[in-house]
């Protein structure tokens, strides 16, 4: 797993080997935000400088654990 300066992870310990950090993570930045590692979403149109990604259901429940909402 590589560190990622400025970031907690808060998913990916109980889930598939990740070593390449490859799959679908969420993450705590320094200032309380969210910060989402998913694969790229092309549902919709977004405007520039914006992205979506898509993650499992499984993935969000975790960080909401990790976060004890």
């Amino acid at each position: 797993m590589v560190h990622k300066p400025g970031l907690t992870r808060l998913t990916g310990g109980g889930g598939p080997v990740c070593d390449d950090d490859d799959c679908p993570n969420v993450y705590l930045s320094e200032g309380g935000g969210v910060v989402v590692q998913g694969a790229l979403y092309a549902g919709f149109t977004l405007p520039d400088g914006e992205s979506a990604v898509e993650i499992p259901q499984s993935v969000l429940r975790e960080a909401f654990d990790a976060l004890g909402w």
